[in-house]
């Protein structure tokens, strides 16, 4: 089956009477400029399904720079989140700032019923994130975390055949996700200042790395959260972090399984790939696109499958188009899946847990 197909079956509810060729351009809003991601709205800026109609950055030298980057106008650019929501008018807001901010952006936002799109992870604590859950709710709004390993097509191939029952009950996890540290792979400083903030940030390579294979983790549990999480971190590199981890391992145990997520800022390679155990197989994503299987025979012999995947230009293989749908009614997000609020709930409760059980040095039980 192909990714796309597979993203539609077991990510998705849509209805496919849906032209999104003929949709009319949709006001986005943006929300910081500081996040490393943030080219990835700025460079859809000459879409046709949306159009930017303003950012909220209050540090103009950096708003300028970026703007002359992207051929946009500085009259979009505006010091406070609520003087571009005043006179812009957006019907969604994208946030690229930092993550302690995005409580500020949902607080601004839903009481004028602006949907909302945030960089992963969705907050820094349990407290940030449920306070985000209540204004959501209770202003209808839709609040969505975005990841790159949404749109990979190994990801979705290893759920289907997961899913089919190809290698079995699910019995292990193990996620790696990482690089060698921002400062090494050159950052903008705008960036580096709040991913290495404690505060800002909420943790270093356990919260920016960890998350993903929380989500990832969450979803092949069909939203089972975990008995007790175990965390340790490590410093590797105090003269480029001082104030926060670089290395985190976490342990996820459930009633019948393990999840082991293993978060770095000092991999000699740029990585996010995962590995899934079944009771008779094994499936490796390696990267985007490729993903191998194995099944046992025996206790040594195992037959191996190679995948080679490709992206195929699908409406859902980026998180605007995503977005927009979600937005505009034309498709439902299920129950748990990548994107979704009652996903990122418990990835901020599973990190918070992690956080908490690497200060302590003792596993957290979840209540």
């Amino acid at each position: 089956m192909k990714p796309h197909l597979v993203l539609i079956l077991f990510l998705f509810t849509i209805s496919l009477t849906l032209s999104f060729a003929q949709q009319k351009r949709t006001k986005i809003g943006v929300a910081g400029l500081t996040h490393g991601h943030v080219g990835w709205i700025l460079n859809a800026k000459d879409r046709a399904d949306l159009e930017i109609v303003g950012i909220a950055e209050p540090n103009r030298e950096l708003a300028k720079r970026l703007t002359a980057q992207h051929g946009i106008s500085m009259d979009l650019v505006f010091d406070t989140m609520e003087e571009m929501l005043e006179k812009t008018h957006p019907e969604a807001v994208t946030a690229f700032g930092n993550i302690y901010d995005h409580l500020a952006v949902v607080e601004a936002c839903a009481p004028r019923g602006i949907h909302v799109m945030v960089e992963k992870p969705l907050a820094v604590s349990l407290e940030h994130a449920t306070k985000m859950k209540e204004l959501a709710e209770q202003h209808r709004i839709h609040l969505i975390t975005n990841y790159e390993t949404t749109w990979y097509p190994s990801t979705f191939k290893a759920y289907e055949i997961l899913q089919n029952g190809e290698v079995g009950d699910l019995r292990k996890v193990v996620v790696r996700d990482g690089h060698r540290g921002p400062k090494k792979i050159g950052v903008n400083d705008e960036f580096l200042e709040w991913l290495t903030d404690p505060t800002l940030n909420g943790g270093g390579a356990i919260i920016d790395f960890g998350c993903y294979g929380a989500n990832l983790v969450t979803w092949l549990q069909s939203g089972k959260r975990p008995k007790s999480v175990t965390a340790v971190t490590q410093q590797l590199q105090p003269e480029n972090n001082p104030k926060v981890d670089d290395e985190a391992t976490i342990i996820l145990n459930y009633e019948d399984s393990q999840a082991i997520i293993q978060a770095s800022w000092n991999w000699p390679i740029g990585r996010k790939d995962m590995e899934i155990y079944g009771l008779t197989g094994a499936i490796y994503a390696d990267n985007p696109t490729d993903l191998r299987v194995r099944k046992a025979e025996g206790y040594s012999d195992f037959e191996e499958n190679e995948f080679r995947l490709e992206y195929e230009n699908t409406p859902f293989e980026d998180p605007f188009t995503l977005f927009l749908a979600v937005i505009h009614d034309e498709l439902t997000l299920e129950e748990y899946s990548l994107p979704s609020l009652d996903n990122n709930m418990i990835v901020v409760e599973i990190l918070s847990a992690a956080v908490e059980s690497a200060k302590t040095g003792k596993t957290v039980y979840l209540k």
